[in-house]
């Protein structure tokens, strides 16, 4: 199993958490087939707060993604749209299966020292 470690913004992880956002957006897809997602949560939580395994990864067209994802996006097309100016190329991990830890975990507990900019590999 493959997983991922990604910093997300709180206000992303907690409509993630609610169910409001099943898919994670990003802006280039991980070298590596993913199964999980362990979920960062940025300033000023800056702690592991859950999981979440991948049901698919959506790699088309800005346009294309959207539609696909736009009413479990947990965001707004502006949002979407200032997200992936200039870029030819969008992906959308569906997410499924969402676990919220009890307790927050470091990342020194997963040999981490610095939350990631996009990803990174972490072993499970």
């Amino acid at each position: 199993m493959c997983a991922i470690l990604l910093s997300i913004n709180p206000i992303h992880v907690e409509n993630i958490m609610n169910g409001t956002k099943s898919y994670e957006f990003r802006k280039r897809a991980c070298k590596k087939q993913v199964d999980k997602i362990l979920i960062y949560s940025t300033t000023p939580v800056m702690k592991v707060v859950g999981e979440a395994e991948i049901e698919d990864v959506l790699i088309d067209k800005p346009e294309i993604i959207w539609k696909k994802t736009q009413k479990k996006s947990g965001i707004d097309k502006v949002f979407f749209d200032q997200y992936y100016a200039d870029r030819k190329q969008a992906v959308a991990y569906k997410l499924k299966n969402i676990k919220k830890y009890e307790k927050p975990r470091e990342l020194k507990e997963y040999g981490i020292n610095s939350a990631p900019q996009s990803y990174q590999y972490v072993e499970t």
